[in-house]
């Protein structure tokens, strides 16, 4: 019997969503024992290799809207991951700052889909996952520059 979604299955974008709820779902089963998802995992990656970086940065290094990073560091920010400065230069914008206790839970977490990127890449070749790699990068630019010249 043909799968219901059998059309769908024949578009690499879909292809692409399919194989992501997978690994989101995956990523998310590890990350939950250290109290993070996937974007606060992000987050808090970026903040620590980027100490003082604007929340608005931050919004745009991860693509997500600015309203919805609010709530996102605002969670970082409770759970005493990361901390808001005063931005030199600027009174009115606030530098985010990893805690001590942030970057050591940034280490662990890394470690951990360190391991789970190893488990799900598993059955490819390192020339084929170094392939994969750079497809999607290539696809990240041209859809990029699609939506810039639109």
């Amino acid at each position: 019997m043909t799968p219901p979604d059998a059309t769908l299955r024949g578009f690499c974008g879909y292809a692409m969503k399919r194989a992501f709820l997978g690994v989101q779902a995956d990523l998310n089963r590890v990350l939950a024992p250290l109290g993070l998802r996937m974007m606060t995992f992000s987050a808090l990656v970026v903040v620590t290799d980027c100490p003082g970086l604007r929340q608005a940065q931050l919004a745009d290094a991860l693509s997500v809207e600015k309203p919805n990073m609010v709530a996102l560091v605002a969670e970082l920010e409770k759970a005493g991951l990361i901390e808001r400065q005063r931005a030199a230069g600027d009174r009115r914008a606030h530098a985010l700052i990893p805690t001590d206790a942030g970057r050591a839970l940034c280490a662990r977490a890394i470690a951990a889909v360190q391991a789970h990127e190893a488990r799900i890449t598993s059955g490819l070749s390192k020339l084929e996952l170094q392939t994969l790699m750079q497809a999607l990068a290539l696809m990240e630019r041209t859809a990029s520059e699609e939506t810039t010249h639109a």
